[in-house]
């Protein structure tokens, strides 16, 4: 496992958001093709020790998601919703929703930005209350987007090596 350059930053913007930063030494276009891509998103999406299957990826307003996530135990934890605004290779807007928890939905809006070369994605998650809020930071939310994030860039690393 390669050594994550840049760590990922947790802020609560609100009391009802959570915001997200992250530095990735790759282009913007790449950088939105592996976060939106059916067939390269599973390499990286959830914490180490997990698998990640793509049951729906729908990339357009209306459109659909549902990703199935493995543990090494076998147990599965669904997560899905539906995008809101796709403007590539700069913003994706959708809903979050944990289904083990139906009802409770986040709105995240993520924007990829250039910097100094780099892309800083900057994910904002919205929820209707603080004790929702409250709960996802609870439920291991940080160190499981952290994980998901490092596997991200050793991903981004990989990608760019190869062409």
């Amino acid at each position: 496992m390669v050594s994550p350059k840049h760590k990922l930053i947790v802020t609560l913007s609100s009391d009802t958001e959570i915001k997200q930063e992250r530095m990735f030494d790759a282009p913007r276009d790449l950088v939105f093709r592996a976060y939106t891509d059916p067939e390269i998103l599973p390499q990286w999406w959830g914490p180490h020790g997990y698998t990640t299957r793509v049951d729906q990826l729908e990339l357009h307003p209306g459109g659909k998601w549902r990703f199935v996530q493995h543990d090494a135990e076998g147990n599965e934890f669904a997560f899905r919703g539906e995008y809101r605004e796709i403007l590539p290779p700069e913003r994706v807007v959708g809903t979050f929703e944990f289904e083990g928890m139906p009802g409770h939905i986040a709105v995240e809006s993520m924007t990829l930005d250039e910097v100094d070369g780099g892309t800083k994605l900057i994910a904002v998650m919205r929820f209707d209350t603080k004790e929702e809020r409250d709960g996802m930071l609870a439920s291991g939310m940080e160190q499981g987007a952290a994980e998901s994030l490092d596997r991200f860039e050793a991903l981004l690393m990989g990608l760019q090596e190869a062409n």
